[in-house]
């Protein structure tokens, strides 16, 4: 299996010197586990809302094995509204001080320049953001901040984005817009870059399946998948409800590990970590 790295400037939990950076470096794909800080996100809205909930499952994710857990403050599931900076900072900022203090490799979720700066100032390693850099400040804050960034393919806003996804080649597109991206970012100086394809971000299932089939995609940087419990794995599989895709998820996950991606976005972490253990014992 293919190694994988993030790189940035400033010391990463686990990460060594790099000449006057610092490198997490792994093989195979890893695990970043959810923390959704929200009351509607569309698998655990409101479960984790409050602080202590949202730490300790935070907690819990990286002893099941994560190696990134990812916090977000907004929903981006298919018809989400935005709700604001200053609520997004509100509700993520103390989960990513008590989550870093305790030595663990944070990202944040958000599309928002000003929620990832605030992020980044509570410690947050890596911004994750599913709309591609459509805040024009976004490459600038995790350039200047030394911070690398996971570049994801959204058509459209949250809002918007399951309306009527239509494309005439959805992986050419994709791979183009998030190689576009990546460029933009480097070019800005961001350390280092990951691509997600966004899968359930205005596509369809077919749209889903697609990508999946064409992974590693025709890229040069780390590529994260993120199919955790979504609809489409619901109409492949006839699951109602988004906690029983989980099985679904780790099958559609599977594959994506065995074709080169360096990271799994799930929520049933500890499954994640047993099977990619399996597979990397039984593929080279």
């Amino acid at each position: 299996m293919a190694p994988h790295r993030i790189t940035a400037a400033r010391p990463l939990p686990g990460g060594e010197p790099d000449g006057d950076r610092w490198s997490v470096t792994w093989t195979g794909a890893a695990v970043m586990g959810v923390v959704n800080v929200t009351p509607d996100s569309f698998s655990d809205g409101g479960r984790f809302l409050e602080i202590g909930p949202a730490v300790a499952h935070g907690r819990q994710l990286a002893a099941d094995g994560a190696l990134v857990v990812d916090v977000g403050g907004e929903s981006t599931r298919p018809g989400a509204q935005p709700v604001g900076v200053t609520t997004e900072i509100d509700r993520v900022r103390p989960v990513i001080t008590a989550l870093v203090a305790d030595g663990l490799l944070v990202s944040v979720d958000t599309r928002w320049a000003e929620v990832a700066t605030a992020a980044i100032a509570a410690g947050a390693h890596i911004v994750n953001d599913v709309s591609g850099l459509a805040d024009p400040d976004m490459a600038a804050v995790c350039a200047t901040s030394g911070t690398p960034v996971v570049i994801g393919h959204m058509r459209g806003t949250p809002a918007t984005m399951q309306l009527d996804p239509t494309y005439d080649d959805v992986v050419a597109e994709v791979t183009a817009a998030l190689r576009e991206g990546a460029t933009r970012a480097l070019a800005a100086g961001v350390p280092s870059v990951l691509v997600d394809p966004g899968l359930g971000f205005g596509k369809t299932t077919e749209h889903n399946l697609a990508l999946l089939r064409a992974l590693p995609l025709a890229i040069e940087h780390p590529v994260v998948i993120g199919a955790s419990r979504k609809g489409f794995i619901g109409r492949l599989t006839g699951a109602t409800t988004p906690a029983e895709r989980d099985a679904g998820t780790l099958a559609a996950h599977l594959v994506a590990a065995e074709r080169g991606v360096a990271l799994v976005r799930a929520h049933d972490v500890a499954s994640h970590v047993q099977a990619l253990a399996v597979l990397a014992a039984l593929v080279d």
